[in-house]
């Protein structure tokens, strides 16, 4: 099984900075792409950055030029540098990663998500 462990969530006043972290453990051969999620009381749940295992990036719109994720392989950890924060970006953070793993000779493939961890902007 994999785990994923996320931290650094907390509450900022708009304007603020916060660097969330996310650290997967278990029987992982290779993490495909690690992503942050994010959920909002009342809304589907949205992606908001994601990093392949060829540090290609993707954002949402409306983090471009404020959050940036990066990944460190060596210690299967992903992290989410959020600046300039807004109200709106009050959410319930989630971590995902897409992991290979063996059973016996066999690959496996699986996509895990972590508990959340509360972000909220707020003077």
């Amino acid at each position: 099984q994999v785990q994923l462990v996320e931290s650094g969530g907390g509450l900022v006043q708009p304007g603020g900075s916060l660097r969330l972290s996310c650290a997967a453990s278990g029987s992982i051969f290779s993490i495909n792409a690690m992503g942050w999620y994010r959920q909002a009381p009342g809304k589907q749940r949205e992606l908001v950055a994601a990093v392949t295992s060829g540090d290609n990036t993707n954002y949402a719109d409306s983090v471009k030029g404020r959050f940036t994720i990066s990944r460190d392989n060596a210690k299967n950890t992903a992290y989410l540098q959020m600046n300039s924060l807004k109200p709106e970006d009050t959410a319930v953070y989630y971590c995902n990663a897409d992991v290979t793993y063996y059973r016996g000779p066999y690959p496996y493939r699986n996509d895990y998500w972590g508990q959340g961890t509360q972000v909220t902007v707020s003077s």
